[in-house]
């Protein structure tokens, strides 16, 4: 084994354990990496101490579209595209990082006992947007009114878009789980 394809397969598995921990489904580190199933399937048993979750991976464009799930997206993605372009990292590593400043980010705010521990925006969810925008089903359109960039259906009309957080739906945030602590607290 060369010295070349040594230093490739400890970089695959860097990448693939700091995936793991971000939550990445065994797909994803198939695709993202050069490292065989069963190898995956070690690592992963290894990094979690559990057997990696079986079933297919997410695959709807409409998902990225409802109002939190698009904010979270269009987040995620714009700090992708910045580490992408401006930084060393680049493809899966960028994902990477990405990731992560998202996850930094998404939590901000966030009060204990407020909602779900769990991202809006799983790893594997934005592993998928990222493809999306590849393969050209979705494209970012910029709100006319706070001029930032949001996840939209490829080829939207973009005259006269405005985004989900200057026009929410009449009912966001209006969750079953917030209803429920508001009545604890009037208790």
């Amino acid at each position: 084994m060369s010295s070349k394809s040594v230093s490739r397969e400890a970089d695959d598995i860097l990448l693939a354990t700091d995936m793991i921990r971000l939550g990445a489904r065994l797909q994803v580190l198939q695709a993202e990496t050069s490292l065989s199933y069963d190898r995956l399937a070690r690592l992963y048993r290894e990094v979690k101490g559990a057997s990696p979750p079986k079933g297919m991976l997410p695959f709807s464009v409409d998902w990225f579209m409802t109002w939190l799930p698009n904010i979270h997206s269009s987040l995620f993605y714009n700090i992708y595209r910045y580490m992408d372009v401006f930084t060393p990292a680049k493809k899966s590593q960028a994902l990477v990082e990405a990731y992560r400043l998202y996850l930094e980010q998404s939590s901000v705010g966030l009060q204990p006992g407020e909602g779900s521990d769990e991202p809006v925006l799983s790893f594997t969810r934005a592993w998928m947007l990222v493809r999306f925008f590849e393969s050209g089903l979705v494209q970012l359109s910029g709100c006319q009114q706070c001029q930032g960039l949001f996840v939209a259906h490829a080829h939207d009309p973009e005259c006269g878009f405005v985004c989900a957080i200057c026009k929410p739906p009449p009912r966001a945030g209006k969750t079953r789980a917030r209803r429920r602590s508001a009545a604890r607290l009037s208790v």
